[in-house]
Formats: C-alpha cells, structure tokens, sequence
C-alpha cells in the first residue's frame, strides 16, 4: 500500500504560478512511476505528467507542455509539479498517481491520493 497526499492547490489569477505537492507514505516510494493527472467538473480525469523512478524522465501532455515541471525526491518520498503561466482552462482537481506502469491513462495507476483544487481566474 502506498497512501499519497496533495498539497499547494488554492486560487490563483490567469499568468500565475502555483506549485503541488506529494507526499508518499508507506511502500518503498523510489520503486513506482508517480503522474499528475486533474478533473474538470463535467470532464473525465485527464494526464498531466509522469516521472520515472530515478526522477530522469519525465512525459507532459500537450496543453502543459512547456508550462509545467515535475520532480521527485526519492529521499524525502516527495513529488512536485511546478506550474507556470497558468491559464483558466487549468483549472481543475490534481490528483498524484502511483503505479508500475508508463502510462497516460488513470487505470494505470493503483494508488490516488484525494486531490487539491486549483482554480485559475480569468
């Protein structure tokens, strides 16, 4: 079992920044790919990011590409997604994901943690 916990979402206006936490418990944290993924309301959960176990590689979906950052640190069990020149249409619930898989789609993943809303103003 692994049990993963967001942090840093909160409100923030269109250009600004905002930067997610994960906290990992439980398992080793350094075996498991860890990804971003978020929710819309009305949207189905969407890829963000991925990163492998070294923290080497990391994979962006197109419409962050460029904006976002993901990194982990595999002695303090923590991943990050810096994010940058935020847009409206980022907003959503981000959930971090764990799993053995290099996948862009959520059943990929076996552990979820409960999500931190981040809202983009217009």
């Amino acid at each position: 079992q692994v049990q993963l916990v967001e942090s840093g979402g909160g409100v923030v206006q269109a250009g600004g920044s905002l930067r997610l936490s994960c906290a990992a418990s439980g398992r080793t944290f350094s075996n498991y790919v860890m990804a971003w993924f978020r929710q819309a309301p009305g949207k189905e959960r969407e890829f963000v990011a991925r990163i492998n176990w070294s923290g080497g590689t990391t994979f962006y979906a197109d419409s962050v590409k460029g904006r976002f950052t993901m990194s982990r640190d595999n002695a303090k069990n923590t991943v990050g997604l810096q994010m940058n020149s935020l847009k409206p249409e980022d907003t959503a619930i981000y959930y971090c994901a764990a799993g053995w898989t290099f996948s862009r789609e959520p059943r990929g993943y076996d552990y979820w943690g409960q999500g931190t809303q981040v809202t983009v103003s217009s």
